[in-house]
């Protein structure tokens, strides 16, 4: 039986950054992956894939300028599988990056379902074989899948989730998203430039209730303009699949039925389910480890992602909220540095938040509404793409960018974003406010001309006359 000074179960973002850093500091690593392929759910069936198709998009209807809408002359429903197909190379390239930057960095990799036998004892049974390794330290980063509720009927085409959503062999006429989060508003807002007829039913007031209400109000209006009906404050109650009525318009016999607890029912050729997301931990025997997860698959982990036993840690989505990509690699690396002694500063309120709708959205530090009810004195400054040289070239009309600053300090609290390359502009802010920077220091710099940094110049001026009148 092998011996490693880490066992990593599972290569997504987490798994991947805290195998190569435990790595890098000198210890044996390994990693079990249960897909034949490396880069977990981020690279085969979230992320990757979804940004990839995001692209494929825009670059098929020619709306990278969303102010138009999609161009005059462009194709208005390419075919589902020409635009997934032109995913494929962008995809199988991360995963040989992946397999790469394993080898480099000396990390053996099995194939193979992993569970505990016990707390440093991980089994794992192959494609054709089976093994075991000892470790000194454990790591769970197996990721999340979508949450599949009793009760709801799924059949992988009229009634899916988003794994099946990119395994579809056409572009249904129209589609119900149930849950207005990061997947549902993503996935609804790429299917609606491709002209499917798009309703999302959301709980919730609004969209992302932990984005600046601001910006999404702005996302919500572009939505309406690209023809989504947003149906809010709406719970659905019941999930069916019905016949389609004769004289409908629909090349399926069956289509999808959404009944909502106002009695209302809706129905569409496709309905996709994107409320939750479930810890992929079944089969892990967690309790032989001494661990267990909660109703949703989720392990609980303290600051430095210990679980309650020392030596075992968990990143990545399967820990819950805010599961994201970016945050998960953070977590992983700062994991590996912990439990072997090395040094690793991390400050939770400068990671930034990355939606990409369309139009994309991005965040860092504090929102209106928190500044609000902790009793911090702000003033917000805003710039519009429409103002921006750059915001016309790219015939951006909806763009804006808004920073939050602190009424006796001047310091950047936050700076919010959304409209095109809202998830790259976001950084000079994030540095901005790692280093205590006040609104003055955008008022003096010199940004390139013409830029869509430029919005910080612009918005540090907005922000400073409003203060003068505080």
């Amino acid at each position: 039986m092998r011996h490693f000074d880490l066992c990593v179960i599972g290569s997504g973002p987490a798994g991947q950054k805290a195998a190569i850093q435990a790595a890098k500091l000198g210890r044996s690593v390994c990693v079990v992956e249960a897909r034949e392929v490396l880069g977990g759910a981020a690279i085969n069936t979230g992320t990757i894939p979804s940004k990839a198709l995001r692209e494929a998009i825009l670059s098929a209807e020619g709306a990278r300028t969303l102010g138009g809408g999609p161009a005059e002359g462009t194709c208005r429903r390419p075919t589902f599988p020409g635009l997934w197909g032109s995913c494929q190379q962008i995809i199988k390239t991360e995963i040989d990056m992946v397999r790469d930057h394993f080898d480099r960095n000396g990390i053996e990799l099995f194939t193979g379902r992993a569970s505990f036998r016990d707390e440093h004892t991980v089994d794992i049974e192959g494609p054709h074989a089976r093994s075991a390794v000892t470790a000194d330290h454990v790591l769970i980063a197996v990721g999340t899948r979508p949450a599949k509720p009793q009760g709801v009927p799924f059949d992988a085409h009229d009634i899916i989730t988003s794994d099946e959503l990119l395994q579809l062999p056409a572009l249904p006429h129209s589609m119900i998203v149930v849950g207005g989060g990061v997947i549902g508003t993503e996935y609804a807002s790429m299917l609606a430039m491709l002209g499917v007829k798009v309703t999302i039913i959301e709980g919730r007031p609004r969209l992302l209730d932990f984005v600046d209400a601001e910006i999404i109000e702005a996302l919500q209006y572009h939505l309406r303009q690209l023809g989504v009906t947003l149906r809010l404050n709406e719970k659905v109650v019941k999930i069916n699949r019905v016949e389609v009525p004769p004289g409908a318009r629909s090349t399926n016999p069956f289509m999808a039925e959404a009944c909502l607890e106002s009695g209302k029912c809706l129905r569409a050729d496709c309905l996709l389910y994107c409320i939750g997301r479930h810890g992929a931990t079944e089969g892990l025997n967690l309790p032989a480890a001494g661990l267990g997860a909660d109703d949703r698959g989720r392990i609980k982990v303290n600051a430095s992602f210990q679980t309650a036993v020392p030596h075992i840690y968990a990143c990545g989505d399967v820990i819950g909220f805010p599961a994201l990509a970016s945050t998960s690699m953070e977590q992983g690396r700062v994991a590996a540095c912990h439990m072997f002694g090395e040094r690793c500063d991390v400050i939770p309120e400068l990671l930034p938040y990355g939606i990409y709708a369309i139009p994309e959205i991005s965040m860092v530090g504090w929102t209106e509404e928190r500044l609000t009810a902790e009793g911090i004195p702000y003033e917000s400054g805003v710039a519009q793409y429409r103002e921006i040289a750059r915001g016309q070239l790219l015939r951006d009309e909806i763009g804006m960018l808004k920073l939050l600053i602190h009424q006796e300090s001047h310091a950047i609290l936050g700076v919010h974003a959304i409209g095109t390359g809202a998830t790259e502009l976001i950084h000079i802010g994030q540095c901005a406010i790692a280093f205590k920077a006040t609104v003055e220091y955008f008022v003096n710099a010199v940004f390139n001309y013409p830029t869509l940094a430029e919005c910080y110049k612009v918005a540090a001026f907005n922000g400073l006359n409003k203060l003068k009148h505080v």
